[in-house]
C-alpha cells in the first residue's frame, strides 16, 4: 500500500533483575479475590530495577538499535520518543535529553503517546509520516521506555507490569516491511484508570478503576466488536485471508486476555506471547513490538511470512498493524 514503511532493526533493552510476582510487597495487602485474580493473571515473573528508570532504559534499548544498525547517531533525521506515563520531572525534556544522551544532534525530537498500551501505534504513524514527507530523510528512531507509573506493580484488574525498553529504527531499506496500520480510540473511557497525584508523595500513588464492571463487561463488548472490524478491514484492504497471516502478535496483559483475541477474531495467538508474559510481565506499549522481535530472533517467522500486531488499551485505543518479514534474524533483532 502507499506509504509502506519497513523496520531497519529492532532491540531491546531489559533488567537483568528478575522477581517472582509472588513475592511482591503489595500483594501482602489485596484480598483473598484480589490475590486470587492476580496469580491467574498467567505471569510468574518481572524484570525490575531500582537504579534504571524509563529513560535509562529507553537509552539502553537505542544504543543497541543503533550499533544492530550500524548507524552514526548523528545521521538519525528523526527522534520519536513514546512518552512515559510518569515523567521523572515535570517542565522538563525527557525527549530532548535522550537525544543528548544519544548524540542525535540533527534529529527532529518530539515525543508522543497518551494512548497507553498502543501509543507505539502513532509513533509508527508519525514515522511514516516524516519518511513520506521528506525525501531527504532516511531513518527515523522510535524509543519507550516502559515502567509502572505508581510504586505498585500489579494493576487490579489488569495485569502485573515489569520494566523494559524498546526501540526500533525506521526506514526505507530493511528486512521487516509494515505494510498498513489501523488505529481507533474511544474518548468515553478517558479516565476509566487514573493516578491522582498532586499533592500527595510518590510513595501513595494508586491506580484506580473508575467502575470495574465497566471495565469488564462493558469496554470488553466495545472491544470485541472493534478488534473484529478492524480486523476484517485490515485484511480486505490488503487482499487478505486470515489463512494469508502467519502469527498473531499479542500485547501482554494477561493470558485471559490472550483467550479473548483468540475467541474474538477466531486466530491463535502467537506462543511468544505467553512465554514473555510469564517471564516479563506487561511492558506497556512495548509488548507487540518486544514479542515480535522475540518471533523474529526465534526463527518462528521467516522470510515472506505475514504477521498482525494486536494492541488494545484500558483507555479505549485498539491498534492493528500488518507486517511481513523478508531477512535476515540476525540483522532484524538485537538485545535480550
Amino acid at each position: 500500500m502507499p506509504g509502506t514503511i519497513v523496520v531497519r532493526t529492532m532491540a531491546s533493552f531489559l533488567p537483568q533483575r528478575s522477581v517472582a510476582v509472588a513475592e511482591l510487597p503489595e500483594l501482602a495487602y489485596l484480598g483473598p479475590a484480589e490475590r486470587e485474580l492476580c496469580a491467574g493473571l498467567g505471569i510468574d515473573r518481572v524484570r525490575t530495577d531500582p537504579e534504571l528508570d524509563a529513560f535509562d532504559l529507553a537509552a539502553g534499548a537505542a544504543t543497541r538499535a543503533l550499533g544492530a544498525a550500524g548507524l552514526d547517531p548523528a545521521r538519525i533525521g528523526a527522534l520519536v520518543v513514546v512518552e512515559s506515563r510518569a515523567p521523572a520531572t515535570l517542565m522538563s525534556s525527557a525527549e530532548t535529553r535522550l537525544q543528548a544522551y544519544l548524540g542525535a544532534d540533527r534529529a527532529l525530537t518530539f515525543a508522543v503517546g497518551g494512548l497507553g498500551c498502543v501509543s507505539t501505534t502513532p509513533a509508527l504513524l508519525v514515522a511514516r509520516g516524516l519518511l513520506a514527507a521528506d525525501p531527504d530523510l532516511t531513518d527515523v528512531l522510535v524509543v519507550h521506555g516502559s515502567t509502572p507509573a505508581t510504586p505498585r506493580r500489579y494493576r487490579h484488574p489488569v495485569t502485573v507490569s515489569g520494566d523494559g525498553g524498546m526501540a526500533v529504527v525506521v526506514s526505507r531499506d530493511g528486512p521487516l516491511r509494515v505494510r498498513d496500520v489501523l488505529q481507533e480510540t474511544d474518548g468515553r473511557y478517558w479516565d476509566l484508570f487514573r493516578v491522582d497525584y498532586r499533592d500527595r508523595p510518590s510513595a501513595r500513588w494508586t491506580e484506580q478503576c473508575r467502575d470495574p464492571r465497566e471495565y469488564s463487561f462493558q469496554l470488553a463488548l466495545e472491544s470485541r466488536n472493534r478488534l473484529r472490524a478492524m480486523y476484517r478491514s485490515l485484511l480486505d484492504r490488503n487482499g487478505l485471508t486470515p489463512a494469508d497471516v502467519a502469527r498473531h502478535v499479542s500485547h501482554n496483559l494477561s493470558a485471559g486476555a490472550f483467550r479473548f483475541v483468540e475467541e474474538t477474531l477466531g486466530v491463535t495467538v502467537a506462543p511468544t506471547c505467553r512465554d514473555n508474559l510469564r517471564d516479563l510481565g506487561h511492558l506497556g506499549a512495548n509488548d507487540v513490538l518486544l514479542n515480535l522481535a522475540t518471533e523474529i530472533g526465534t526463527g518462528r517467522l521467516r522470510g515472506g511470512e505475514r504477521a498482525v500486531l494486536i494492541s488494545s488499551s484500558p483507555v479505549a485505543a485498539w491498534s492493528m498493524v500488518l507486517v511481513e518479514f523478508d531477512g535476515d534474524p540476525a540483522a532484524a533483532v538485537a538485545g535480550d
